[in-house]
């Protein structure tokens, strides 16, 4: 069996793949009639909108199939985001890549297998809307076009998912993004017992960096701002504007001692900023953080709350 390839692209790919804000998701109705609609227009026992997350292809939707995930290594998605059309394999048991492939040789059975990569805005695969059959056969070049027709479609239904989770002004996560991409890493982190930790944001001055040079002026303090985060924390931590001046970075795997120098990192990072800006005011702000507790913290919500009133302590202590 051949297992698939690493994308030359693969760190920018999956963070595309987390801004989609569609990993561990509910069914959804935008993505389930295209399954039912290429289940139906192919005459093909399964089909699937798959996402290739790090070490698994998740179904977002699926028709035909039980399972929810396979891992990557086996996966056939995990060979179709390698290249920009689509992915065909007429006959899966007569070939060498995959003929002792376990999703060939046990259940779903795949003799066929033709997948078209779904992209994010950004231009990276996140995965496919492919269809299975048990039997071999042959796809025409009309095919081809109309399973790349679909697809765009689905990459449509991404595009509206994600525009309704990204902050125009920054491209950060909103709090709706915000809030569900932190739902699945505290549910991970349940599972797994891992720590995670939140950092809550407040810009100071930011009222009267706008009443007294302006929106403008108070709008390029907040790009700013993000900027200067997400050149300091990790691809992983999740950063996000959760309205207004209010900012916020969950950092999962991290302890007080991880979590203590990227703060530092920022402050120092923060600092150079406003010794190099034109900019005559400086970035300023405060910051709560807190550890999150799976006995005290039940919900996202809860966790915010509490960070929120320790920046405000932070705040008050400071000014």
């Amino acid at each position: 069996m051949q297992e698939p390839e690493i994308p030359h692209n693969e760190a920018a790919r999956l963070r595309a793949l987390t801004a989609a804000c569609l990993l561990d998701t509910a069914p959804e109705e935008r993505f389930d009639r295209y399954t039912r609609l290429a289940r139906r227009l192919f005459d093909v026992p399964i089909a699937l909108v798959s996402l290739v997350d790090a070490s698994r292809q998740w179904f977002k939707s699926r028709d035909g199939l039980d399972a929810t995930e396979t891992p990557r290594e086996i996966s056939f998605c995990g060979h179709a985001i390698l290249g920009s059309d689509v992915f065909v394999i007429p006959d899966a048991r007569a070939d060498a890549r995959f003929a002792d492939n376990p999703l060939v040789t046990a259940a779903p059975d795949i003799a066929f297998y033709a997948g078209a990569p779904v992209h994010a805005p950004d231009g990276s695969a996140l995965g496919t809307l492919c269809i299975i059959d048990r039997v071999p056969r042959e796809f025409s070049d009309e095919d081809r076009e109309a399973l790349r027709d679909l697809a765009k479609m689905v990459e449509h239904e991404c595009a509206i998912v994600q525009l309704a989770t990204t902050d125009a002004l920054t491209g950060l996560s909103n709090r709706r993004g915000f809030e569900a991409l932190a739902d699945h890493s505290l549910a991970m982190c349940r599972r797994m017992g891992a720590p995670a930790r939140l950092l809550y944001f407040d810009l100071d001055k930011f009222k009267a960096i706008n009443d007294t040079h302006g929106h403008a002026a108070g709008d390029r303090t907040l790009r700013d701002f993000a900027a200067v985060l997400l050149d300091t924390f990790r691809e992983v931590d999740i950063i996000a504007r959760l309205g207004g001046d209010e900012f916020c970075v969950l950092i999962v795997d991290g302890g007080k001692s991880a979590v203590a120098m990227p703060v530092q990192r920022f402050a120092q990072a923060v600092a150079a900023h406003n010794t190099t800006s034109e900019r005559p005011w400086p970035l300023e702000y405060s910051v709560g953080t807190v550890e999150f507790d799976p006995a005290v913290h039940v919900s996202v919500a809860d966790l915010l709350s509490e960070a929120d009133r320790r920046m405000y302590d932070a705040k008050h202590g400071a000014h």
